[in-house]
């Protein structure tokens, strides 16, 4: 595997698309699984990456520690834990193609709809925040660990309740970089009973850490660049581009 050039071609954009996310460009990391998965398989591409994932976060959670909703913590993290319990739990009797699809509609519906409400108002900056919704919140948390843990995709509904909430561009990249940090790391007890972790794979993961530690910070570096009036709309964008991809796996993956 590491003396495949096929391999880095593949590891090394992958990478750097889910050191990008994680610095801030919420959403476009999903693509890294499905792309590494070309060269070593979906299960091995998984395992590859949660480490790089677990390492990038500690990035993330770095460069944000100062800006995060700890009521948001709160309400999503307890339930996303239910739901990587469900996710695992169920693995053998839930489609991913089937959850991918579903995420992917009703994740491009949900950016249409709120690109569509700024648009008629002339500024993101008018647009109200959304009524709390508790249970809501809740929902989403267990949504999104479950997706997670199914097929590594639990940005979407995580987005979903968070977004309308407009909070302050760094408030929300900490908050997500938090969030899904602590859904990693509760991922992990899964991939070690299922001894996913082979020397192979840490080897790949050792060589591709220096990676994934320049392209967060790379990340962290593009978004604070970004202005905070432009930056929801480029994530609801993002959502776009991510939920029609999960939407094209899904469809074609159940055919």
């Amino acid at each position: 595997m590491l003396t495949d050039p096929f391999f880095y071609a593949v590891a090394i954009p992958a990478v750097i698309l889910v050191g990008l996310a994680k610095g801030g460009f919420a959403g476009i990391g999903v693509v890294a699984t499905p792309l590494l998965a070309l060269a070593v398989g979906p299960v091995k591409a998984a395992a590859i990456l949660l480490p790089l994932l677990i390492v990038q976060d500690v990035v993330g959670v770095w460069a944000y520690r100062k800006t995060w909703d700890k009521g948001l913590l709160i309400l999503m993290v307890p339930p996303s834990a239910v739901g990587i319990f469900l996710g695992w739990a169920l693995a053998a009797l839930v489609s991913s193609s089937a959850v991918e699809l579903a995420v992917g509609v009703v994740s491009v519906l949900f950016a249409v709809q709120r690109l569509w409400a700024e648009r008629a108002v002339k500024a993101a900056a008018a647009v109200e925040a959304g009524p709390a919704r508790p249970w809501l919140g809740a929902l989403c948390g267990m949504a999104s660990g479950f997706i997670s843990q199914i097929a590594h995709a639990g940005g979407p509904p995580f987005q979903i309740y968070v977004l309308p909430r407009r909070l302050p561009r760094d408030v929300f990249v900490g908050t997500s970089a938090i969030f899904f940090a602590i859904v990693n790391w509760m991922k992990m007890p899964a991939y070690l009973a299922l001894g996913q972790f082979t020397s192979d794979v840490l080897t790949a993961v050792a060589v591709l850490i220096p990676l994934a530690f320049a392209s967060t910070w790379a990340g962290v570096w593009l978004v604070r660049r970004v202005p905070a009036e432009g930056f929801y709309k480029i994530i609801y964008v993002l959502l776009i581009v991510v939920g029609t991809k999960l939407a094209w796996d899904g469809f074609f993956g159940l055919m």
